[in-house]
């Protein structure tokens, strides 16, 4: 029987971390996040790195998956951070959620009327969701410099 490849390892070992409910609901205080991510997923990361090191040491460095151990190994400490700073979120789906209907925006209205008109609603649309996320009353705020605006 031949032994699991590395991208088998790497791959089982992503799963118990994702199984690790890290952001669990309603959210933990920052004290109790950051000892459980020392808890649980430190050890995690480690056996990671020890794998991918494994791999990078069995395979050309110009191949692709040695080019993807050393891409992995030179972000190691940006991919860890979120263990020394437990106020980091391990996820970027809030904000990648709240940016989508932005980008769909853009792309559907880059051609409404004039060449400058897409790119003013893109603008609109970007100030108007940062207010949404910031709770910020954006009408209020925004009303009077919209007002303002020339219109072509």
């Amino acid at each position: 029987m031949l032994p699991p490849s590395p991208n088998f390892q790497w791959f089982s070992s992503l799963c118990a971390l994702s199984a690790l409910r890290l952001e669990p609901i309603p959210p933990l205080s920052v004290e109790v996040r950051h000892r459980l991510r020392q808890e649980q997923v430190s050890p995690l990361l480690v056996t990671i790195r020890q794998q991918i090191e494994a791999a990078q040491r069995q395979v050309l460095p110009g191949s692709q998956l040695g080019k993807a151990c050393k891409y992995t190994l030179s972000l190691w400490d940006k991919l860890t951070r979120f263990l020394q700073y437990p106020e980091l979120e391990l996820s970027n789906n809030l904000a990648e959620n709240s940016m989508r209907p932005i980008a769909v925006g853009r792309r559907n209205w880059i051609h409404i009327g004039s060449l400058q008109a897409g790119p003013k609603i893109a603008a609109i649309i970007s100030i108007v969701e940062s207010c949404r996320r910031l709770k910020i009353p954006c009408v209020n705020t925004w009303l009077p410099f919209f007002q303002e605006w020339p219109t072509f």
